[in-house]
């Protein structure tokens, strides 16, 4: 009988999916564990060889805890909305949703196919009306909250509206908008409808405001700080700018302390903890308001560095900060305008990045120092971000090099107050213990007092107070494009209103085109009628409404980030049509417990899911904040490149081996043109595009023509992508599942070579003649011998360690030791095969299923309880002891442990070999080491 692989894994993936083998219940007398893949965007090029890596891990994981006695929640989805399918609308002006369900249909299959134990009953996609449903809901939820800095928590908005109306504003401790007016209950009262919900809108969680955006006119839509790659969209690489947009706001700030603190409680990596830590950006210091001069405005700046108040020389203002028209002179303002604009063509990130470059421009402006009231030059310049802070700060040259290097190069005043500090090449920028100096009331005093003594003397002044200051950002939640959740928002009078819940889901209408209006916009002001699951009071009629006759609706749709943010949730119950989940699913599954996926979305996706987590745990929809306790970051599995020379200028390529020029430009090859040496199908290169087809190619000849390998990326655009239906084809699921766990640690990049599989597909291969002849089984009841079950025991104990560990890919390299020693010693018992295949079956489930069955099992392998280690067979019983004459070893002797000193010599001398060797003599003595050796002298 054959190792038929292809029709083996069809058979195994038929029947899990007939049986439902993989779906988990939500109520179970076992202990629970929810494993968790982050979910994928179905793009249109389906699935590569590195895209698996994880799912892979996840899935061995998930099923060692099946076979460990664990109810297993594995749930699979898509994140379904995203930009590549609307830019392949607006194209080919095919709906996204058809392109979207095309994609998914491949991902289905390629996922499928490699036989990953994924509960396809609770599927969940963001781009589901279902499943929006509730991210309206959520959003609605943020709406109508704000946050209670008392209770630190997050509290219904109605809650504040009492307070306002029994003691107005000057009590409450909130995260909000600065520079809010106080005001009494009285006021309150007397206030307008829209007066009230304007000034609402100042606290609550989710809120309009005019805000600064990276603006992409060739996208038509705002993008988030990680979608810009070096300046440039990183969908379609087109230009961003930054512009002023009234935009959808998350106030993620509240949360910032609790987002810090949270990271403690649970078992993440450390550099995505770090990565973290720095976005949220904890500083503690204080606020300064400097005034300025002829102007009735103030500059309010952060620092945390109050004792270097009396080093300032001059003020940075962010090319964006509000006060910059104001106060630009007549005679700075061309100057002024130009570095403006030329600042709003470059990113955030950008600019934070480029520590080299020095720019900024004089306004022509004096702020007053708030203690010797001497002016402070005014300037701008782009590595101040306005989001950032105030989007001022007080420039101290000598004790910050960024400020340095800008007075140095504008020739600006770098006064020194450091006691016994030489300024003259660079700013001294350590705290440590320096003595201040030059500096009025501060002078003799160390870093802690000083910091203090001039936080005292600004709050005495009314020009400061001691703050915590976070760099951490709300997060602007409007996009203006079509392919995403509408917003359950309509306006009266310019403010908005929330649609009751009980008319979710608003689904997105139908548009003739999906670019932005010829008004500006967005898609979703193309739609005639919007469709409602419900009459909505005297706003819809006959189930459509008309969002240019009745009242405005909102016409953009949420960031991609929505959906993802609160899915690990609906999974626990995805199809409560009644609620997120219900809440004995939330109580029973409470977070998930593994979750893998890619640091690029620590930033991102992790922290706004934390967000929303604790945003829902206030209110009480979920019983924990955090909503995983542990995240393994997989690493990546890298493409070999091929790239043929060309002589630059040319179309005339030479062979790699052949080049001896250094004008050679290097160009991608799709690697399936390059064989296992190698060398390039120089034909199919020239037929793949029209500027290839009359050049010319140097080499030996035409079937030797060399390509220069090179690890990069797996990327289309790189020509280096291998399809995972190609390696199932030709090896099967169960061989891609063990070489891409044989590569390496799985939190580590490593490249893939096609070849490499070659090893583990033979070991399957001799996996399988273990047990099985030609046409029988050859597993026999027979006793399992010694070295069976130290070979057994060994494996079992060092795949649980694996396993429990992460490290897949030693666990490989055990099964082919086992399967060799096994072999070695001719094992046929089933004592032993038996649980070896349970071991194996997480990694190679086809096969181990299929082997199983013909074990005589009715049962899937699945069920099977995981071998448990027993230490007894690893314990020797005997030494093999090295006799020795004279300090020559002449042969060895198996003797048990147990026996001791004078029992060891008796079993040696009364041995024919011994008694061969002396030959009659005696002795003169005989040394015994127990345990170690035996040596006969004389």
């Amino acid at each position: 009988m054959m190792y038929n692989f292809n029709e083996i894994e069809a058979k195994w993936q038929k029947y899990w999916a007939e049986q439902q083998t993989f779906k988990a219940e939500n109520n179970s007398t076992k202990p629970k564990y929810y494993v968790l893949d982050m979910f994928p965007y179905p793009s249109g090029a389906g699935l590569h060889v590195g895209h698996p890596l994880g799912y892979i891990a996840s899935d061995i994981y998930a099923r060692y805890k099946r076979h460990k006695g664990f109810n297993v929640l594995h749930p699979q989805g898509y994140d379904s909305f995203g930009l590549p399918a609307e830019q392949y609308a607006i194209q080919t002006g095919q709906h996204p949703a058809i392109t979207t369900e095309a994609n998914i249909k491949t991902y289905r299959r390629q996922l499928d196919q490699m036989g990953f134990s994924f509960d396809w009953s609770r599927e969940v996609r963001t781009s589901s009306p279902e499943y929006y449903k509730w991210t309206q809901w959520i959003f609605i939820q943020l709406f109508n909250s704000w946050y209670n800095n008392s209770l630190d928590k997050a509290e219904s908005i109605g809650a504040l509206v009492d307070v306002f109306s029994q003691e107005g504003n000057s009590n409450i401790d909130a995260v909000c908008d600065d520079a809010i007016p106080v005001f009494t209950a009285d006021e309150w009262n007397s206030f307008s409808s829209d007066r009230q919900q304007q000034l609402l809108l100042q606290y609550r969680l989710t809120y309009l405001a005019e805000t600064e955006v990276n603006w992409c006119p060739e996208l038509g839509t705002v993008l988030a700080n990680d979608e810009i790659v070096n300046g440039v969209s990183e969908r379609g690489g087109y230009p961003v700018t930054r512009k002023k947009m009234t935009q959808w706001s998350m106030r993620i700030s509240a949360y910032a302390e609790r987002l810090l603190q949270g990271l403690q409680t649970i078992d993440w990596t450390d550099a995505l903890k770090e990565s973290q830590r720095n976005w949220i950006g904890k500083s503690v210091g204080a606020t300064v308001v400097f005034d300025l001069k002829d102007h009735a405005s103030t500059i309010e700046v952060f620092t945390t560095r109050p004792d270097t108040i009396f080093g300032v020389s001059f003020m940075t203002l962010a090319p964006e900060h509000e006060l910059v028209n104001q106060i630009t002179s007549l005679a700075q303002k061309p100057a002024v305008d130009a570095y403006v604009l030329a600042t709003a063509k470059r990113s955030e990130r950008e600019r934070m990045a480029d520590v080299k470059t020095i720019s900024g421009v004089f306004t022509g402006a004096y702020a007053e120092h708030p203690f010797t009231k001497k002016p402070v030059p005014v300037w701008i310049g782009d590595y101040v971000l306005a989001g950032y802070g105030t989007g001022a700060v007080m420039a101290v040259p000598c004790g910050d090099q960024r400020d340095y290097d800008f007075a140095k190069h504008f020739n600006i005043e770098i006064p020194n107050i450091f006691e016994g500090v030489d300024i003259s090449t660079e700013a001294f920028t350590d705290k440590g213990t320096t003595v201040i100096a030059n500096s009025d009331f501060l002078t003799g005093l160390e870093y802690k007092e000083a910091s203090k003594q001039a936080i005292d003397a600004l709050e005495a002044k009314n020009h400061g107070v001691g703050k915590i200051n976070y760099r951490l950002r709300d997060a602007v939640f409007s996009r203006q494009r079509y392919w995403g959740e509408p917003f359950p928002v309509y306006y009266i009078n310019g403010l908005p209103q929330m649609i009751a819940s009980e008319h979710l889901p608003i689904s997105l209408p139908e548009v003739e085109k999906y670019l932005p209006t010829e008004e500006g916009e967005p898609p979703l002001g193309r739609a005639e009628v919007w469709a409602w699951d419900t009459t909505l009071n005297a706003v819809v009629e006959n189930d459509k409404i008309d969002h240019k006759t009745i009242f405005p609706l909102e016409l953009n749709t949420m960031p991609g980030w929505a959906g993802s943010s609160w899915y690990f949730n609906r999974y626990m119950d995805a199809h409560n049509s009644n609620e997120l989940a219900s809440t004995e699913a939330l109580n029973y599954w409470k977070e998930v417990d593994l979750y893998i996926g890619g640091s690029e979305h620590a930033t991102g996706h992790l922290l706004y899911a934390r967000f929303w987590q604790k945003f829902l745990f206030d209110l009480g929809v979920v019983p924990v904040d955090e909503f995983a306790k542990k995240l393994i970051n997989q690493g990546m599995i890298l493409g070999m490149s091929a790239f043929v020379g060309r002589v630059e200028g040319t179309n005339t390529f030479i062979s790699a081996d052949k080049i001896t020029t250094e004008s050679i430009q290097w160009i991608h090859a799709d690697v399936s043109f390059v064989n296992a040496s190698d060398e390039l199908d120089v034909s199919a290169f020239k037929s793949w595009r029209e500027e290839f087809k009359n050049a010319e190619f140097i080499s030996e000849n035409e079937s030797h023509f060399k390509v220069k390998r090179e690890v990069e990326k797996m990327s289309k655009s790189k020509y280096n992508v291998v399809n995972p239906d190609d390696i199932v084809s030709d090896y099967g699921a169960d061989s891609l599942r063990l070489y891409e766990m044989f590569l390496g640690p799985l939190e580590q990049y490593k490249p893939w070579n096609t070849s490499g599989i070659t090893g583990v597909h033979n070991f399957l291969k001799k996996l399988w003649k273990l047990y099985v002849s030609e046409n029988r089984s050859k597993v026999t009841s027979a006793v399992a011998t010694k070295d069976h079950l130290k070979t057994l025991n060994k494996t079992i104990k060092k795949v649980t360690e694996d396993i429990e560990n992460f490290s897949f890919n030693t666990s490989v390299s055990t099964f082919m030791i086992a399967v060799n020693e096994l072999t070695a010693q001719g094992c046929t018992s089933k004592t032993i095969l038996e649980p070896l295949l349970v071991l194996i079956a997480p990694y190679a489930p086809h096969i181990a299923e299929e082997l199983w069955e013909q074990l005589g099992h009715k049962e899937s392998i699945t069920t099977a309880e995981f071998p448990e280690f027993d230490a007894s067979h690893l314990v020797e019983s005997v030494k093999a002891y090295p006799i020795s004459f004279n300090g020559k070893m002449r042969f060895t002797l198996e003797l048990s442990l147990d026996l001791s000193k004078e029992e060891i010599e008796a079993a040696v001398m009364g041995n024919e070999k011994t008694l061969a060797q002396l030959e009659g003599r005696v002795p003169k003595k005989v040394i015994v080491v127990p345990g170690k050796i035996v040596n006969i002298v004389g």
